[in-house]
């Protein structure tokens, strides 16, 4: 039975759900609040002011064109080309070196990586699959820290020998429980020590007692107001507060007293049902009463088998164990034996990040968007306040405080609305019978509230010199011309834009923050894709599908995209921009980095002097491959598009992290 006509990777199934809108209240969306926003101004202000009478010939139009022109770049370097190929590509004048690739040894007694003699016990010690956000603790200044790295997901046909092109299309008969085993302990995160050595190239410090392997088997806890839980319990934990493993892992942040976060974005896809229709959808039926639930998270999606072979992962019999994913978990990389803790405070829905800034009175908060078509942007602060001297303390930070909802409106103002059980409409009438209910389901929660739908809110992050948030909104093609608003202002958005909000009188816990727009993705030399940057842009700086994002010490903004396998829709592969966000030049981007064919751009991060970039490229060989013109054809691991970054017969491409650095040294882009 083909369950899955058409899809042929994991990545083109996570899309194909992330098209399908699980939130039933549409009736105001971004995209309604946008075009109420700017459609009645009769001259608009800031950077789409500067844009929209760029596209005219009057002299205001070249006056503010060359206004922008002539305006200083903080970005200083020749940029790198549009385009798709085998390899990566980083401006002149710097060095991409590989730092860690899928396969190599973490912990002490891992062995050599071998692809064709795989096996859980190995990748359990090795670098997991599928590099996503990037974190790094600094031990020694900027010259030696601890990188923290999610493995977000498992790409199996370029992962595994003989498994074929599209190894679940036959529902999964290619995918053994000892693929299946190794396909558990490829997910999670790593730890590992890097030193940067004399020459200025970072390594791995091989054998370092910090270095950890964190996998989907891996112990948890739980805290918050879930722990324990009736809905958390099942029948290998009746306590509902040892959970195993996290999986999905996609962006995630790094607290002021040293953790790590990891955020687990679509959790929905790994769990199985046996009950379906004849095309292999699961029945509305599955999950009894989680039934209702289940449908506005997308669960049971089906896109690995582990349930065939697990119990906890087959909802039919563990109805309660998706309730256990879809949290922030928090790492103490500084304890490899440390137990990570889920903190149910913050929600569950499928985060893409958790990016934090301590506010000015201590507090701390936590931005996560919620990665699906027509979800939300979210914010947490914690109860308590930040204490440099107590780490202890700071270790319960997230376990308690008050997690909201923006709503985005017209006049440009946003408004936190709080996710607190008893007031409004989260009562025992409506489905809530504690706080316990409305973090289980917050995205059911945020609905009842009103919050606006946005455009795929990816990464959220907190501008520490400016004080500014910036919001990745990386596209949305089901958005409907009645359905554009202030927020989200293009219907069919293919490819997504930049949102910025601003806290009153800086204060990152105010009920009320101010937003604006900074670019409209796209190409904008095609008048029908609605991009808008500013005049300035070269034909190298526009970008497509914004997914994550990093400040670097001096407040300048990188952008990284995830076009996914429509990047043949724009022509060029993924990689990193910056991005002018003040001044002359505000909505200004310039290409710093592309991957090479099949790959998303992730990370970006800096080191404490801005002397090193790291990124990580994912998934290389897989999005798009039938489109891309000396291939034409779906990878496998025997006939990949790209052998990048090892480009030997004997091995297959790899998920790798970079560190970028100036040839002869100094400061990235300048």
């Amino acid at each position: 039975m083909q369950r899955r006509d058409g899809f042929h990777n994991k990545k083109e199934a996570f899309e194909a759900f992330d098209d399908i809108p699980t939130n039933p209240h549409l009736e105001r969306t971004i995209g309604d609040v946008i075009m109420a926003r700017y459609g009645r101004r009769s001259v608009l202000q800031g950077m789409l002011g500067v844009a929209a009478i760029g596209a005219t010939v009057s002299p205001l139009a070249l006056a503010a064109r060359a206004s922008a022109q002539s305006a200083a770049t903080r970005y200083v370097w020749d940029e790198v080309e549009h385009g798709v190929d085998e390899t990566h590509h980083v401006a002149s004048g710097y060095d991409a070196d590989i730092l860690l690739r899928w396969g190599d040894p973490v912990l002490a007694d891992a062995p050599a990586f071998d692809p064709m003699n795989q096996s859980a016990e190995a990748q359990a010690k090795q670098f997991g699959y599928n590099n996503d956000y990037v974190g790094f603790l600094p031990l020694d200044g900027s010259n030696r820290g601890l990188l923290c790295v999610n493995h977000e997901y498992t790409s199996p046909e370029v992962m595994f020998p003989g498994v074929g092109a599209e190894p679940d299309a036959d529902d999964f008969k290619a995918m053994t429980k000892e693929l299946v085993d190794i396909e558990i302990a490829a997910h999670g995160g790593s730890v590992v020590e890097i030193a940067r050595g004399e020459d200025g190239k970072w390594a791995p410090v091989a054998g370092s007692q910090y270095n950890r392997r964190i996998t989907a088997d891996t112990p948890m806890t739980a805290d918050g107001p879930a722990a324990g839980h009736e809905r958390l319990r099942t029948s290998e934990d009746p306590e509902g507060t040892r959970i195993l493993g996290t999986f999905n892992n996609c962006a995630g942040g790094m607290t002021a007293w040293g953790t790590y976060l990891m955020a687990e974005e679509n959790f929905h896809g790994y769990f199985w049902t046996d009950q379906v229709d004849e095309e292999g959808s699961p029945l509305d039926t599955v999950g009894g009463a989680e039934a209702a639930k289940f449908k506005r998270y997308g669960v049971p999606e089906r896109s690995y088998n582990w349930g065939v072979h697990y119990t906890r992962f087959n909802v039919d019999r563990e109805p309660n164990e998706p309730n256990r994913f879809g949290w922030i978990v928090e790492v103490d990389p500084m304890d490899p034996n440390s137990t990570p803790v889920k903190h149910t405070a913050l929600g569950r829905f499928r985060h893409e990040g958790a990016e934090s800034i301590v506010n000015s009175d201590g507090r701390v908060v936590v931005y996560s968007g919620d990665d699906n078509r027509f979800d939300y942007v979210y914010r947490f602060v914690s109860a308590g306040r930040y204490n440099p001297d107590d780490r202890a303390a700071n270790l319960r930070l997230l376990s308690e405080g008050t997690l909201s909802v923006a709503r985005f409106d017209e006049d440009g103002s946003l408004t936190w609305l709080p996710l607190v059980w008893g007031q409004g409409p989260l009562t025992a009438e409506n489905g809530f019978a504690s706080q316990a209910d409305v973090v289980i389901d917050a995205r059911i929660a945020a609905d009842k509230l009103g919050a606006t739908p946005m455009d795929r809110p990816e990464d959220v992050g907190p501008n520490e010199v400016t004080g500014k948030v910036y919001v990745m909104l990386t596209n949305n093609s089901n958005r409907e011309q009645d359905q554009i608003d202030a927020a989200n202002p293009r219907a069919a958005n293919n490819f997504g834009h930049v949102l910025e909000m601003t806290p009153e009188g800086g204060d990152h816990t105010a009920d009320r923050f101010t937003w604006d727009i900074v670019v409209r993705c796209g190409n904008p030399a095609i008048d029908e894709v609605g991009a808008m940057y500013n005049p300035a842009t070269s034909e190298n700086g526009w970008f497509a599908s914004p997914d994550n994002c990093a400040v670097d010490a001096s407040g300048r903004l990188w952008v990284t995209t995830d076009q996914g396998t429509s990047w043949p829709k724009s022509g060029t592969a993924d990689g990193v921009w910056g991005l002018e966000t003040d001044g002359d030049l505000r909505g200004t981007g310039k290409m710093f980095f592309r991957v090479p064919v099949g790959a998303e751009m992730c990370g970006p991060l800096f080191t404490p002097d801005d002397q090193t970039m790291f990124v990580a490229v994912q998934h290389p060989a897989t999005d798009g491959t039938k489109s891309y013109e000396p291939f034409k054809r779906l990878s496998t691991f025997e006939d990949p598009a790209t052998r990048w970054p090892d480009f030997q017969d004997t091995m297959p491409p790899r998920p790798s992290v970079l560190a970028i650095t100036r040839q002869g040294g100094g400061t990235i882009g300048t």
